[in-house]
C-alpha cells in the first residue's frame, strides 16, 4: 500500500522528491527510555527476528479481549513503545539505518504532520500546498529508494487512520504500535506480537533494579509481584512508591488491598487502577497544597502523547497547579505563601514528583521535552474528577493552550503539538468546555490545520466541531454558523464543492431568517455562497445568487456603498466564468464610474476596477479599449502603489496580454519581460505571480519562435513549480503541458 488518495477524490501521482540530504538522518522523537527499562526477554517479541519474517511488525497488547474496558485501557500500558524505541535506539546506535523517522499516529493528522516534516528535510525545500500529496510523495521514494530506513507509527487508534500511508520498499521497515489488535487488522501482510504482563522472573528483576538502594524495602516482594499480577504499569506505581518512602512490599500489599477494597472490591478494578491512586498521594507529600494532584488533573485534560512542557511554565499552568492564593486558583488551596516565581517553581515540584511516582514520564530528548502520560491514567483521573475540578481543568488546560501556541507557521512541530493537545482537550473535557460559544482553543485548532496545509483533515475537524456547537450552543447559534462558513471553506480548499455549497446555503439561509434579507451579515453570506458556487463550476447559479443580492442591495443602500460595489465584483468574476463577458463589462463600467466618482480615479480600488474591467474588454474582443484601460491602469498604479506593488505588476501582465492580442509582438515581449523581472525582483522566484509571469512569457518566447529560450524558461519554471506548489496546482498544469507542446510528452 503505498499511494494516497487525495481528499476530494483525485488521486494525482507522487510528485517526485528531490533528496538533498545528509545521511544518516532521524526525524521525530523517539521516547526516551524509563528508568530500570526492561527489555523484557521472556515475554517480548525480539524484533529483530520478527523483521527477517516480515517488513512490517506491529506489536499491540496481549489482554485486550477482557471484558472489562477499565481493564483493557490499562493493558495497553505494556511497553510496546518501550520496546520500540529501545530497538530503534540500538539501530541508529549501530549504523544500521540511513534514515530513522518515528511518528505519532494517533491520528491521520499528526501522520501526515511528521511526513510533512520529513520530506522537508529530505529535500531541503519548504513542503507547500496540501500536506496529502506530500505524504503520497514520502511514501511513493521510500517506496523505491535504496537507502537504509526504519519507520515507526506509533500508537494507531485504528487502521483507518493509516489509508494509505504505510510505506514498503526494498531497503526498509515499518513497526507500528497499535492499541489493540483490531487497529492494526487491516495492515497488509503485517506480522502482529502481543505484549502482556511480565513473567514472575522479569517482574522480580524489575522490583529488584528500582529497590536497589535499601534491600530491606524488597521484604514481601514475591508477595507483591503475585497480588499485582505482573503488571508493568502496577509495579512501576508500587515500586517507585517504595522507593520513595520508608515502607517495604509487604506495607504496600497491604495498603493496596485496603485501597482496592475501598474503591471497588478485587474484582472490579485492575491492578493499576489501584496503585495509581497510592502513588498519587504519595507525590501529594513531596509536594505543598496538593499541586501533584492538580498538576496530574491537568495532564490528564491534554494528549498524553506528548505535552509540551513548555506548557506547564505558562502563567495560566502555574496559577492552576500552584497559585499564589486562593483568589487565583482553586478555592480549597488557600493560604499559600506568596513569593516571586513561586508558582513555577512548585509547579515544576509538581512535574517531577509525578515523575518520581511514574505518573508522568518526563522526555526531555529533541528540541521541545514533553511530558508523556499512559492514557489509561488520564481515564481513570478524569473518571476520579469532581465536575467543579473537570471544569476548572478544563479552563485552565484551554488557556495555558492558547498562552503556548505559536504564532506564524503552523506546519511546525510545535503547532502540530499545540494541535494534538487541543483535540484531546475537546474530547476529554466534553461539554465542561462550552460555556455559551465555542472555545477559542478549538478555533485556533482549525484556523492551525487550514494554515498547515491539511484540508482534508481540516474538513473532518470542523465536521466535529459543528456538530457539537449545534448540540450545545444550537444550529442558529452565531459560533455554528461560523463553524459553518469554516467548514465550507475547508470543503473547497479539498475539492468537496457539494458540501461547501451546502454549508454556505445553510448560513445564508439562517442569516436571512434571523436578521433579515438586507442585513449585512445576509449579504456577506450570499456573496460567499456565490463565490463558492462560481469556483465549483455552476455559474449560472452563481450569477443568479450575486445578481439577487445586488438587486436586494443597491435601491436600500445606494450604488456607492461599498457592500454593494463588492457584490458587482463578484457578479462580474461570475460573468467571466461563465463565458458572458459582455455582462461583465456592463457591470464593471458601472462598479468603475461609481468609484471614480465616490473615492477618486487614483484611488487604489479605482484602480483595481479598471483593470478588471481592461480584463473583461479582452475577453469579450473590446481590443482598442483593453489596452487603453491597460495603458492607464498601470500608469496610475505605477505613480500611487509604486513599481514594484503587486497590482502595478499585475496591470502590466495584462497590458502584455493586450498588446499580444492585438498583434503588437514586439511590445507584448517587452512587457511580458518587464513584469517577470519585477515579479522575481520584488516577490521573489517562488511567488505565484513569478511562477505565473514566467509560463506567460515562456509561451510568448514561443508564440514568437525563440524555441530555446521558451525551453529553457519553462523548464526551470516547471522545476520551481513542482518544489513549492501541489501537484495539480494550475501553473503547475500550464507550465508541464506548455513545456509537452515544445519538446513532447
Amino acid at each position: 500500500m503505498n499511494s494516497v488518495t487525495v481528499q476530494g477524490g483525485q488521486t494525482p501521482p507522487p510528485r517526485p522528491l528531490t533528496v538533498a540530504a545528509e545521511w544518516p538522518m532521524r526525524r521525530g522523537v523517539v521516547p526516551s527510555l524509563v528508568d530500570r527499562f526492561n527489555t523484557r526477554p521472556e515475554t517480548a517479541p525480539d524484533l529483530r527476528r520478527a523483521l527477517e519474517r516480515s517488513a512490517t511488525v506491529a506489536l499491540v497488547p496481549w489482554a485486550d479481549r477482557s471484558d472489562s474496558e477499565q481493564a483493557r485501557q490499562w493493558s495497553r500500558s505494556c511497553g510496546k513503545t518501550q520496546l520500540v524505541a529501545a530497538f530503534a535506539e540500538a539501530q541508529w546506535q549501530a549504523g544500521a539505518l540511513d534514515l530513522l523517522l518515528w511518528v505519532d499516529a494517533s491520528s491521520t493528522a499528526s501522520v501526515l504532520a511528521g511526513y510533512v516534516d520529513a520530506a522537508r528535510a529530505l529535500t531541503g525545500a519548504p513542503m507547500a500546498g496540501p500536506a496529502w500529496p506530500v505524504a503520497a510523495s514520502l511514501v511513493s521514494w521510500l517506496g523505491q529508494s535504496h537507502a537504509r530506513w526504519l519507520v515507526v507509527l506509533d500508537d494507531v487508534p485504528d487502521g483507518a487512520s493509516l489509508e494509505g500511508l504505510i510505506p514498503a520498499g526494498p531497503a526498509g521497515n515499518v513497526i507500528i504500535t497499535g492499541a489493540s489488535s483490531r487497529a492494526v487488522a487491516g495492515v497488509p501482510d503485517a506480522w502482529v506480537g502481543e505484549i502482556g504482563p511480565f513473567s514472575p522472573r522479569e517482574a522480580m528483576t524489575y522490583l529488584v533494579s528500582r529497590l536497589s538502594k535499601d534491600p530491606d524495602q524488597r521484604r514481601g516482594a514475591m508477595d507483591l509481584i503475585h497480588d499485582l499480577g505482573c503488571q508493568p504499569a502496577a509495579l512501576a506505581h508500587s515500586t517507585a512508591t517504595v522507593a520513595s518512602s520508608w515502607i517495604t512490599c509487604s506495607d504496600f500489599c497491604q495498603q493496596f488491598h485496603f485501597r482496592r477494597a475501598l474503591l471497588g472490591g478485587p474484582s472490579d478494578l485492575p491492578t493499576a487502577a489501584v496503585t495509581w491512586t497510592l502513588a498519587l498521594d504519595q507525590a501529594n507529600q513531596l509536594v505543598p497544597r496538593r499541586a501533584a494532584h492538580y498538576c496530574l488533573a491537568l495532564t490528564a485534560m491534554l494528549d498524553g502523547r506528548g505535552i509540551p512542557i513548555e506548557l506547564f511554565a505558562t502563567s495560566e499552568a502555574c496559577q492552576f497547579i500552584a497559585p499564589e492564593d486562593s483568589s487565583s486558583g482553586a478555592a480549597s488551596r488557600p493560604g499559600l505563601a506568596s513569593q516571586p516565581g513561586s508558582e513555577a517553581r512548585r509547579t515544576q515540584l509538581a512535574l517531577t514528583s509525578l515523575q518520581q511516582l511514574s505518573l508522568i514520564s518526563i522526555d526531555g530528548a529533541g528540541d521541545l521535552g514533553l511530558v508523556r502520560v499512559s492514557p489509561a491514567l488520564q481515564r481513570s483521573t478524569l473518571a476520579a474528577m469532581a465536575p467543579d475540578l473537570l471544569a476548572q481543568s478544563a479552563e485552565a488546560a484551554a488557556s495555558a493552550l492558547l498562552e503556548f501556541w505559536p504564532e506564524g507557521d503552523q506546519s511546525t512541530r510545535t503547532a502540530q503539538l499545540a494541535r494534538a493537545n487541543a483535540v484531546a482537550l475537546m474530547r476529554a473535557a466534553g461539554d465542561a468546555l462550552w460555556t455559551g460559544s465555542c472555545p477559542a482553543v478549538l478555533m485556533r485548532a482549525g484556523q492551525s490545520l487550514d494554515g498547515a496545509g491539511m484540508p482534508g483533515v481540516a474538513v473532518e475537524y470542523w465536521r466535529e466541531l459543528g456538530t457539537v456547537s449545534d448540540r450545545i450552543l444550537g444550529s442558529d447559534h452565531p459560533d455554528s454558523l461560523r463553524l459553518a462558513d469554516l467548514l465550507a471553506t475547508a470543503c473547497s480548499a479539498a475539492g468537496l464543492w457539494g458540501e461547501a455549497i451546502a454549508s454556505r446555503q445553510r448560513v445564508a439561509d439562517e442569516r436571512a431568517r434571523t436578521l433579515g434579507p438586507q442585513h449585512s451579515l445576509t449579504l456577506a453570506a450570499q456573496v460567499t455562497l456565490g463565490r463558492s458556487l462560481t469556483d465549483a463550476g455552476e455559474f449560472s447559479t452563481a450569477v443568479a445568487v450575486l445578481a439577487a443580492a445586488l438587486a436586494e442591495s443597491e435601491p436600500r443602500r445606494g450604488a456607492s456603498d461599498p457592500e454593494v460595489l463588492g457584490i458587482q465584483d463578484e457578479l462580474a468574476t461570475a460573468y467571466l466564468a461563465a463565458g458572458r463577458a459582455g455582462d461583465a463589462v456592463g457591470v464593471l463600467k458601472t462598479a468603475l464610474a461609481e468609484r471614480e466618482r465616490s473615492r477618486g480615479p487614483a484611488h487604489r480600488d479605482t484602480i483595481e476596477t479598471r483593470l478588471r474591467l481592461a480584463e473583461a474588454c479582452l475577453a469579450c474582443g473590446q481590443l482598442k479599449d483593453a489596452v487603453s484601460l491597460c495603458r492607464r491602469a498601470v500608469a496610475d498604479s505605477e505613480r500611487v502603489n509604486g513599481p514594484d506593488d503587486r497590482a502595478t505588476l499585475r496591470a502590466r501582465g495584462a497590458l502584455a496580454a493586450a498588446y499580444q492580442q492585438t498583434g503588437k509582438i514586439a511590445k507584448a515581449v517587452s512587457m511580458y519581460e518587464l513584469t517577470r523581472d519585477g515579479c522575481e525582483r520584488a516577490l521573489g522566484p517562488d511567488d505565484t505571480d513569478t511562477l505565473t509571469s514566467c509560463v506567460n512569457l515562456a509561451r510568448m518566447y514561443f508564440a514568437v519562435g525563440h524555441l530555446a529560450n521558451a525551453t529553457t524558461l519553462l523548464r526551470d519554471t516547471l522545476d520551481r513549480c513542482q518544489q513549492v506548489l501541489s501537484p495539480g496546482d494550475p501553473i503547475t498544469r500550464l507550465a508541464q503541458d506548455s513545456l509537452t507542446a515544445i519538446v513532447g510528452p
